[in-house]
């Protein structure tokens, strides 16, 4: 598996690229910047860009920025979000597109090498893993999401978190498209997901259902 390395910090990122090669994996490029991460993910296309989001030159939301243009360019390209900030907005638009695998971790609670070399196979086979804390910070609320929700609606997220579109869903529950789009807006509002786009607001809800059964998505 080929990986592409994006982080600012020199030791940090020295030890990334020496666990990931004591792992049997292949580093085709280790970069400090974002336009230089945007240039080794459109050379090398890998299997998975490790990514930093804040990066030079402005070292705010740079990486992602950077991560999100390659994959416009590389459709369904695995990405791995490794911070210690959580960016709502570019990181809903990541998830959002459902093009590849995602993966968001927060640096300090990444507790073991093992732990990490799952993330990274689970993101690359195209699957998503979020920390709870980032998941948290997304739908922007505490407490268990789901209990508001009726019988119904808890099954039409269940069949979202399945990655059904809504003719499935409308099919599979024996009940009109139209009824599906219903529940899905009344999910929504009852999981307290501001108006916005709604593939956006589909991803943090399917989040929030994942949540509720384990303690990472």
């Amino acid at each position: 598996m080929r990986v592409v390395v994006a982080e600012d910090l020199f030791l940090l990122r020295e030890g990334l690229v020496r666990l990931l090669k004591a792992r049997g994996f292949e580093v085709a490029a280790a970069t400090d910047s974002a336009p230089g991460l945007l240039d080794a993910l459109l050379e090398f296309r890998p299997d998975l860009a490790i990514v930093d989001i804040r990066l030079p030159p402005t070292n705010t939301d740079d990486g992602l920025r950077a991560a999100l243009a390659a994959r416009e360019r590389i459709p369904g390209l695995p990405i791995l979000l490794l911070s210690q900030y959580v960016e709502q907005i570019y990181a809903q638009e990541l998830l959002a597109d459902q093009a590849g695998g995602v993966g968001y971790l927060l640096k300090d609670r990444v507790f073991s090498d093992d732990q990490f070399v799952d993330v990274i196979r689970t993101v690359a086979a195209g699957g998503t893993v979020m920390d709870p804390q980032v998941v948290t910070k997304l739908l922007g609320r505490r407490g268990e999401p789901l209990a508001r929700l009726s019988e119904r609606e808890r099954q039409v997220l269940e069949l979202m978190a399945e990655g059904r579109s809504n003719s499935a869903i409308a099919s599979r529950l024996f009940v009109s498209e139209k009824a599906v789009s219903k529940h899905s807006t009344s999910i929504f509002t009852k999981l307290d997901l501001a108006p916005s786009d709604d593939d956006n607001r589909r991803v943090l809800a399917v989040l929030a259902y994942l949540m509720s059964f384990r303690g990472t998505t």
